[in-house]
């Protein structure tokens, strides 16, 4: 009798540790701590099946109110991150923390933020960095500060418009901070030579300066070159190869710039080659020497103008390279697919985004599938390949708002956060929370 008990006994905690167990893959939720994920290069790493973007497979977890801005969220245990703009009662930024399974509401930090001359003055632009149970924000304006991430609470913080004389370009300051061993990274357009800043990331101290250029919108990377860590920076007139711990410069090439400054999409590496592309300058391949720190370039392409392009003139997206091909956004939300050795273009389609001046898309890789999201809010699953895209299926996860002076009916322009198999999307009114079965 007493065996009997014991093997019931025994049975009942099998099962409950099997739905415990099934409980928690079913809320899998890793983390997507940075601009453009863990590894900074737009690759989710969880495994989807590929009959995932049904909408009987996707479900809404919840939504939570925000306000508007180009902000895209981060995920860190358990927890989403976020900044937005309001106007009342004062102009002011904000620093948003939700629970990330229940959308609750865990902190706001909120500071007085009017912006001056900036472009589409609707809200911050960066996405807030988590690193170590440190929270980092930088604002339009250059407001940077650094949070304890659980509470919200200031440990440091900068005002680079004030203390380093940020030249605010047209659209604000929108590079994403990023992190390398004990340093803070930020393209802050200062001034003398500060336009890339290096920060202790514990006490917010200055440790270096670098280049003397103006801003650009785009995110700094990092990458290994001749066994070497080099921090990758598209500025508004050069792409500069840097040492992350100094801000020694090892190359840098001239842009040939055009017009004025739309450098926005980050930097793609593919060892040994660096691809980079903007909106007026059209697209650049540089060949980074793999026995020591210099740097060539290959091809550069561009168009007569926005409306007649070559190669690649992307604006907000960030394109992808696939093995000898590099897919992207034009211009004009033109879907094309280049030969990456030339520039030549293989193939262009309509297929993502409807045209219109700024169109875009935003690019996830997992393994031989992508995950491409648009500004008309819709969650698009396919292939890249040299013939054509191979379309899986697309699915309308959240509405574009309407709020001036956004160009046609509203754009959702930030970029998504892929945690586990959680996707966290946000529009200038609120933030969502889907879940794929």
């Amino acid at each position: 009798m007493m065996i009997r008990l014991v093997n019931i006994y025994i049975l009942i905690l099998l099962l409950i540790s099997c739905i415990f167990c099934n409980s928690q893959k079913q809320s899998k939720i890793s983390d997507w701590p940075q601009w453009r994920g863990p590894g900074r290069d737009g690759i989710w790493h969880e495994k989807i099946s590929m009959d995932s973007l049904k909408p009987d497979n996707i479900k809404k977890i919840w939504n939570a109110p925000v306000g508007p801005g180009y902000s895209g969220p981060t995920v860190s245990d358990k927890r989403v991150y976020v900044m937005d703009y309001i106007k009342e009662p004062l102009p002011s930024e904000r620093v948003l923390c939700f629970d990330a399974l229940s959308g609750k509401s865990l902190w706001t930090y909120e500071y007085p933020c009017e912006y001056y001359a900036i472009g589409y003055p609707l809200g911050p632009r960066a996405s807030v960095l988590i690193n170590e149970n440190m929270a980092y924000s930088f604002g339009a304006m250059g407001h940077l500060f650094c949070f304890n991430a659980m509470t919200g609470d200031v440990l440091w913080q900068h005002n680079t418009l004030e203390e380093y004389g940020s030249r605010i370009p047209t659209w604000g300051l929108a590079s994403s901070p990023l992190i390398e061993k004990n340093l803070l990274i930020i393209q802050a357009g200062g001034q003398p030579d500060a336009c890339i800043m290096g920060f202790d990331k514990i006490t917010g101290e200055e440790i270096w300066r670098a280049l003397e250029d103006e801003a650009s919108y785009s995110a700094p990377i990092m990458i290994d070159q001749a066994g070497t860590r080099v921090l990758i920076c598209l500025t508004g007139e050069h792409i500069a190869g840097l040492d992350p711990g100094t801000g020694e410069l090892y190359w840098k090439l001239p842009l040939n710039r055009k017009n004025g400054i739309i450098n926005i999409a980050t930097p793609v590496y593919s060892e040994p080659y660096l691809f980079i592309s903007s909106f007026w300058d059209g697209s650049m391949l540089i060949r980074l020497d793999q026995q020591k720190l210099e740097a060539e370039m290959v091809w550069h392409r561009a168009g007569e103008n926005e409306n007649n392009t070559d190669a690649l003139h992307c604006c907000i997206s960030t394109p992808v390279i696939k093995g000898d091909y590099v897919y992207g956004i034009d211009s004009y939300g033109e879907f094309r697919c280049l030969d990456l050795l030339t520039g030549n273009r293989i193939w262009e389609s309509s297929v993502l985004v409807p045209h219109g001046r700024w169109a875009n898309v935003h690019f996830v890789q997992q393994g031989e599938k992508v995950w491409a999201f648009n500004e008309m809010g819709e969650l698009i699953l396919g292939e890249l390949t040299p013939s054509k895209f191979k379309d899986y299926g697309r699915v309308s996860v959240i509405k574009p708002v309407k709020m001036f002076p956004h160009p046609r009916n509203g754009v959702c322009w930030a970029h998504p956060a892929y945690a586990g198999n959680y996707i966290y999307v946000r529009n200038d009114e609120e933030l969502i929370c889907i879940k794929l079965q």
